[in-house]
C-alpha cells in the first residue's frame, strides 16, 4: 500500500511540469493569506480566514477575501464543513465588486505511515453584483475534488505535499466540462505548537472564458488556538 502511494505522489507531481507549454495566455501572481482554528467541543472547529490573491504578474489585486466556517467531525476520517465567503473581485470594467460565496465540503483523510491522502469534494454556490448580462442575475454552481498527499517528516518540522483539484460547472449547459484545473506542490513548516506556514507553487489553468495559465507562490500563515 505505501508503494503505490509514493507511485502516485509521484505520477501528482509529474503532471505540474508537461501542462505548462499549451496555452495561449500566461501570467504570475503571490497569494496572501491568513487562517485561523478553534476547537469549541471535540468534534466542533470554527474556521476563519482572509486571502488577498493578485495576477498580471503580481502587480495587481484580482480578488480580496473573507471566510468564516464551521468543520464537524464524524468520525476520525470523516468532517464535513459549512462555510460562507465574501469576496471583492475585479470585473471587466476594471473596478471591484462584491461577490458571495457559500461552501459545504465533505472531506475525508486517510493516514498510510508516514502519508496522509485527503479528498475533498465541495459543492460551491456564487452570487455576483455585477451584472453583464441576464446571466449574471443567476447564481452559479460548481463541483469541485481535491486530492491531496502529505508525507509527515519524522523528527523535522516540514513535511511536503501535493495536490490536484478540478472545478466543474453545475446545472448548467456546461454541466460535465471542466472549468478549470490547479496542481500545486508546497511544504508545510511547523514554527511552534499551535503556528504554522505554508508555501505552494500553484499550476492553474483555465478554460473558460478562455484558455489561460497561471503560476502561483502561494503564502498562507496558520494559526490554532
Amino acid at each position: 500500500m505505501i508503494t503505490t502511494t509514493k507511485k502516485w505522489f509521484i505520477v501528482l507531481f509529474s503532471l505540474l511540469l508537461p501542462l505548462t507549454g499549451y496555452a495561449q495566455k500566461k501570467d504570475f501572481g503571490i497569494w496572501y493569506g491568513v487562517s485561523a482554528e478553534h476547537k469549541l467541543t471535540d468534534k466542533l472547529e470554527i474556521n476563519l480566514s482572509t486571502d488577498i490573491r493578485t495576477f498580471n504578474n503580481a502587480a495587481k489585486i484580482e480578488e480580496a477575501f473573507l471566510e468564516g466556517g464551521l468543520s464537524y467531525s464524524l468520525n476520525k476520517y470523516l468532517s464535513l464543513t459549512g462555510s460562507y465567503r465574501l469576496t471583492k473581485s475585479i470585473e471587466d470594467d476594471n473596478s471591484y465588486y462584491f461577490r458571495h460565496k457559500s461552501l459545504l465540503d465533505f472531506k475525508g483523510n486517510l493516514p498510510i505511515g508516514n502519508f496522509s491522502l485527503t479528498c475533498r469534494l465541495r459543492f460551491q454556490t456564487g452570487v455576483k453584483t455585477y451584472i453583464e448580462d441576464e446571466g449574471d442575475k443567476h447564481p452559479e454552481y460548481t463541483g469541485r475534488i481535491k486530492l491531496k498527499a502529505l508525507y509527515k517528516t519524522p523528527s523535522f518540522p516540514v513535511n511536503p505535499y501535493l495536490y490536484a483539484e478540478s472545478f466543474c460547472p453545475m446545472f448548467s449547459d456546461k454541466s460535465g466540462t471542466i472549468e478549470k484545473n490547479r496542481f500545486a506542490a508546497g511544504i508545510e513548516y511547523s514554527i511552534a505548537k499551535r503556528h504554522s506556514v505554508e508555501v505552494e507553487y500553484i499550476f492553474q489553468r483555465d478554460y473558460v472564458p478562455h484558455l489561460s495559465d497561471i503560476k502561483v507562490i502561494s503564502i498562507n500563515y496558520k494559526i490554532k488556538f
